[in-house]
């Protein structure tokens, strides 16, 4: 992190707002996972300081091919690390402007009160006809959710079984739509304004997945933008932090 982008990040803490000389609209890509904390931070930040932001939600492996092929996106706010690191290899970021803004959960989870218990052994049941799950090749959360089903000795099993989304969205929404009994979704999806939602949840233990630690990046096309620089220093504000952390996201 650059000296001055530290300096405008400990600002925005202590003032909890940017006040700019002049507004700005950004485009931003936001990984589909972290969409309900997002909108409620863009309002906050749209707000404090005048800028408006256009939030474009889906799966980070596509992100990456959209921001490869020159889609106009200023920021991105990956599902993952590896992303953002291999966008500022190759020149497509910022160097410098990367950071980790929330750490993410898995969860097994049903609508449906008391079918998927505390130890996620519905999964050894057989008592459904279809498990959710977003593609691994595009979506971080998907990775997560087949290294569990490899940790638990299930991936063959299971096979079968399995509903794939192109991101974690519709692998939730399969799952709400009754398409699908149960499914890996993340911990923030099955809260709502901060609260849980209705249904049952396995909390996967961190153990059977690699951390999902979510990283963002100021994109070349965002290199000295007042409002990237602000929104990104947003982020790690007091008052956006409490609202990640009512999602369930570590910090």
């Amino acid at each position: 992190m650059t000296a001055s982008f530290h300096r405008l990040a400990i600002l925005v803490s202590c003032m909890g707002a940017v006040f700019p000389a002049r507004a700005d609209e950004i485009s931003v890509a936001v990984a589909a996972n972290f969409t309900a904390p997002m909108q409620k931070i863009a309002a906050d930040f749209e707000k404090a300081s005048g800028h408006k932001v256009q939030l474009i939600f889906g799966s980070t492996g596509k992100f990456y091919a959209q921001i490869k092929a020159g889609a106009p996106f200023l920021l991105l706010l990956a599902a993952d690390d590896e992303t953002p690191a291999r966008l500022l290899r190759e020149g497509e970021g910022v160097p410098g402007s990367s950071f980790t803004y929330a750490i993410g959960k898995l969860v097994l989870w049903s609508p449906k009160p008391g079918y998927v218990d505390d130890a996620g052994a519905v999964l050894r049941s057989g008592r459904f006809e279809r498990l959710s799950m977003a593609n691994p090749r595009l979506a971080p959360y998907g990775l997560a959710a087949s290294e569990t089903l490899k940790a638990l000795g299930l991936s063959d099993a299971l096979q079968a079984r399995i509903v794939m989304g192109e991101s974690i969205t519709q692998a939730f929404q399969f799952v709400a739509s009754g398409n699908a009994e149960l499914g890996f979704v993340a911990y923030s999806q099955v809260h709502k304004d901060g609260q849980r939602i209705e249904g049952s949840y396995w909390l996967v233990p961190s153990r059977h997945y690699t951390p999902i630690r979510q990283d963002a990046v100021i994109l070349k096309k965002g290199q000295g933008v007042p409002a990237v620089e602000a929104l990104a220093a947003y982020l790690r504000s007091r008052s956006a932090v409490t609202v990640i952390r009512s999602y369930g996201y570590e910090i």
